[in-house]
């Protein structure tokens, strides 16, 4: 049974990939929709800001934290090798250090950054638009999952 100060860290590690789910989850749902809905200058200024405003200490705590948190739960889990758990708290690590801290940063952050590129009005943007909200979307649904899933994997870990 997993128990004291590593208890206490698998319990963090579920609610900051919890909370990072949700986040995501707003964005699948209904975020980006509602971006899509605008016309495209608006929705590319819109998200731009958006991505200007997520890099500030709030949401980059909760982001940033999850994954150090993620990352200690797997060096301990294999310093410590408990009898019960192991193999969900290795999953749950790589599923959110991978599929949503991972894909951040080879999917997500370079579609922002070459839309952050763009001219709102610019033709180019108009055109990168829907192609930017399809692509981002599908792989914020992924990142979704990847953290729910942690989380899930982890409260497995506990029972």
């Amino acid at each position: 049974m997993i128990e004291g100060p590593f208890f206490v860290l698998v319990v963090a590690g579920i609610l900051g990939s919890g909370l990072v789910a949700g986040v995501f989850c707003a964005f699948s749902a209904f975020v980006m929709r509602g971006l899509a809905a605008l016309p495209p200058a608006q929705g590319v200024a819109a998200m731009n800001a958006i991505n200007v405003a997520a890099v500030r200490p709030a949401f980059m705590t909760v982001f940033g934290g999850a994954a150090m948190l993620n990352a200690m739960i797997a060096v301990v889990t294999f310093v410590v090798w408990p009898e019960d758990g192991t193999v969900e708290l290795l999953l749950g690590s790589a599923l959110y250090l991978l599929g949503a801290f991972g894909l951040t940063a080879v999917a997500n952050v370079p579609r922002n950054d070459r839309l952050a590129r763009l001219a709102a009005g610019a033709p180019e943007a108009a055109v990168y638009w829907p192609v930017y909200v399809r692509e981002w979307t599908f792989w914020n649904h992924v990142r979704t999952v990847a953290s729910a899933a942690a989380a899930l994997v982890y409260v497995l870990a506990l029972t």
